[in-house]
């Protein structure tokens, strides 16, 4: 991705800090000590993040004249360059020698628009006007580009402006690339990554296959393959094209349930219906899916599951429904069309930030307080789950609330329970879902543990920690009132895809 997308590093909060490390005191309760207590704390000097001059859309653009400027006596003199002067013809009928009808039928605007301009920033226009087949028509009709996008299209050819919304994106990449303007495209593809999500990650796909912008499709691919439950639950799910909802169900890296890929697929398949104005009956369904059902891998899923979806979903037909039941229970086990093997998933990664472990008779003691940890990355990471240290008094079940948060907003939480066996090892504990991290900006990982009171705690902390492609930067959080911080404490591990 490019570098000119990433965001400076805000400030991280303060912490106390003592020769001990960093702590927070309560005069009534002991409080855990970052340890151990006779480690020397190095002088570190944090590995500084790049900033870069802030770019669009965080850099507000300048204030350009506008088109009455023109209607005034000697307006010229009132613009210092040749860049200014030229922005007052932007959408100015002012010495406009061609108009554009832009937009269908029913939201036609007819944009003014200067030769000149137009044919020294695109090849395309420069053919249009000047080529062996140039046209002399006064009124060019443009009906399969959007308004707002070919007004982003000029003003970038006049103004060297890049003004970009959600809503108008993907409509002025089109425009860039079908008049070749190869940095206005770029600009849009930037945006769009820097606005990847979930819930867009498919539809972006599916355009970015369309548009092909190879960056693009593997940004969403990442997107896709770590937060894959909730891409099958998006709005843009039901909105790809056939072509790429048969690479998203034969996906296998995609860290999702069967059953889950299934309720999308008649999700988009109900959705195909209504684009085709057929009613959305389950042999419907099962027409517009074709040969993409098969690439569902029903097989794989538990026969709860199955038996309170797939079986009763009508899409099957009569003989797939019974030959699936029989796989499960038969011994002698009918052939299905349906992929049998599980999907491969995402391997997840794990970060260390502790070089040892140890306990003591009268530490690490949780009782319901807090261990925080900041740490910052180089590249976009979804997180999946911390490694927490458990009992060191025997077995014993820990309550735990796990929390990742971006400046003080929660991102992801997740309360449950794990099992500590005794042992100096650690007990990994995922979110319900992975959680996008995105580079150069400090989040807060968090764990407030309630169970046995005497447990393992790390010590040699590391602040900088490269882990495969991604390098990790640690420092202390004013949220942790338990002692956890850089050099000693809870959270030894982050789990993480990439």
């Amino acid at each position: 991705m490019s570098s000119s997308r990433w965001r400076s590093v805000r400030a991280a909060k303060p912490c106390n800090m003592s020769s001990k490390g960093c702590k927070v005191r309560d005069d009534q309760d002991e409080v855990n000590e970052e340890v151990p207590q006779n480690y020397v704390t190095p002088v570190l000097v944090p590995r500084p993040i790049k900033k870069t001059e802030a770019q669009w859309p965080n850099r507000t653009p300048p204030i350009l004249p506008g088109p009455k400027t023109s209607e005034e006596y000697n307006w010229q003199a009132g613009q210092a360059s040749i860049r200014e002067r030229n922005s007052v013809m932007f959408n100015n009928s002012l010495m406009a020698d061609v108009h554009f009808l832009v937009g269908p039928h029913s939201n036609v605007q007819r944009v003014p628009a200067h030769k000149y301009v137009l044919s020294i920033g695109s090849s395309v226009f420069y053919a249009m006007f000047h080529g062996g087949l140039a046209t002399s028509k006064e009124d060019i009709e443009i009906p399969d580009v959007e308004p707002a996008a070919f007004l982003n299209l000029l003003r970038y050819l006049y103004c060297d402006e890049v003004q970009l919304e959600a809503d108008t994106v993907l409509a002025t990449l089109y425009a860039a690339k079908k008049y070749l303007v190869p940095y206005l495209a770029k600009s849009c593809v930037c945006f769009l990554e820097t606005s990847l999500t979930a819930k867009n990650a498919c539809v972006l796909l599916s355009q970015a296959r369309l548009f092909e912008e190879q960056e693009l499709v593997e940004r969403c691919w990442e997107v896709i393959d770590a937060q894959a439950e909730e891409s099958l639950k998006s709005e843009g799910f039901a909105e790809m094209d056939y072509s790429t909802l048969e690479m998203v169900l034969g996906r296998e890296t995609m860290n999702a349930r069967e059953l889950s890929v299934f309720r999308a697929a008649c999700r988009w398949a109900e959705a195909e219906c209504v684009r085709l104005e057929l009613e959305a009956t389950p042999s419907n369904k099962r027409r517009v899916l074709s040969k993409a059902l098969y690439m569902i891998r029903i097989p794989n899923m538990s026969l709860d599951e199955y038996a309170n979806g797939p079986a009763q979903s009508g899409i099957l037909t009569l003989q797939e429904t019974t030959d699936i039941f029989l796989y499960y229970t038969a011994q002698t086990k009918p052939s299905l069309k349906f992929i049998r093997r599980n999907r491969a998933g995402l391997k997840p990664q794990v970060v260390h930030r502790f070089q040892s472990s140890a306990y003591r008779s009268n530490q690490w003691r949780y009782r319901g307080r807090c261990d925080s940890i900041q740490f910052c990355v180089d590249k976009r990471i979804f997180v999946a789950g911390f490694g927490l240290y458990g009992s060191s008094n025997g077995a014993a079940e820990y309550q735990v609330r796990i929390e990742l948060k971006r400046n003080g907003i929660i991102l992801g939480k997740h309360v449950t329970k794990f099992f500590s066996d005794g042992s100096s090892n650690t007990f990994t504990v995922y979110f319900e879902n992975p959680i996008q991290v995105e580079p150069d900006t400090y989040y807060t990982a968090s764990a407030v543990l309630d169970g046995s009171e005497l447990s393992y705690f790390g010590q040699e902390g590391l602040a900088e920690v490269i882990c495969g492609k991604v390098t990790f930067q640690f420092q202390c959080s004013s949220d942790s009132t338990n002692g956890t911080g850089v050099q000693g404490g809870q959270i030894p591990e982050l789990v993480f895809y990439c």
